[in-house]
């Protein structure tokens, strides 16, 4: 059964204001709250319709009625620490620990940004938009990518393919050009290869991640049709930040 919720009114797309954001964050690869700057100018119906695709989803609709809290438990490093090795939780907190990263440090990003909260004041599309929001860094060990340059571009046109935004387009084209400049047209296909595997994917922003991460990482990405690294990228995962002419790959992905 579908949903029922208010409607929202589409806004309009803000390319000076996206382009800006690009300059900014082309010349400074760490300023993470230009990336929601790109896809909150571009978002125009992109937003509401994603929404309701997860509204209108079983697993969806159960995930707005129970309403779990994904950011507490990627917060709870204690707990995702205690976890096997090899399993989802754990590798996610290795990935964090590795980069000297918080879950919260994308909820401090996302508040940088001086958006029109008219469309998140409904508690449904707030919820959604926050979830998916805090599944950036899980789908960087879902997929292998690192938290290098490289590793963040194939993030995010794997990102792309599930959560089509005009911005993260973007930013993945911005990405595909400079590289293209300092590496050649191997790089834009590995881009692509990133994008054609989260369309291989299941609908992820639906999955059950807090369930999950008690469960081997090899067995969630079966279960979430998500292709191993060494499948999607044989000659392995670029290794590089944007003026590296030489990148280091490697077979073996994050995990």
């Amino acid at each position: 059964m579908e949903r029922q919720s208010s409607a929202v009114a589409v806004r309009p797309i803000e390319w000076r204001r996206a382009w800006n954001a690009l300059k900014v964050l082309v010349a400074d690869p760490e300023r993470t709250e230009q990336v929601f700057e790109i896809t909150d100018a571009l978002a125009g119906a992109s937003f509401e319709r994603l929404y309701r695709q997860f509204a209108n989803h079983p697993d969806g609709q159960r995930l707005l009625t129970v309403r779990p809290s994904l950011l507490a438990a990627l917060s709870d490093r204690e707990a995702l620490r205690a976890l096997p090795e090899g399993t989802l939780g754990r590798a996610y907190a290795e990935f964090m620990e590795g980069g000297n990263l918080t879950a919260d440090g994308l909820v401090e990003a996302d508040a940088m940004v001086a958006r029109d909260e008219s469309r998140i004041e409904e508690p449904d599309r707030r919820y959604y938009g926050e979830r998916v929001r805090d599944m950036h860094d899980l789908w960087h060990v879902l997929t292998g990518y690192g938290r290098d340059e490289a590793g963040e571009a194939a993030n995010l046109a794997f990102t792309l393919a599930q959560i089509p935004n005009k911005g993260i387009g973007l930013i993945v084209a911005a990405a595909a050009v400079i590289g293209t400049q300092e590496w050649s047209l191997g790089w834009p296909r590995y881009l692509y290869r990133a994008w054609r595997r989260g369309r291989r994917a299941s609908m992820l922003s639906v999955a059950p991640y807090e369930s999950l991460l008690e469960r081997p990482l090899d067995e969630v990405r079966r279960a979430l049709r998500i292709e191993p690294p060494a499948v999607a990228h044989p000659e392995g995962i670029v290794i590089a930040t944007m003026e590296d002419v030489a990148p280091r790959a490697t077979t073996s992905g994050a995990h």
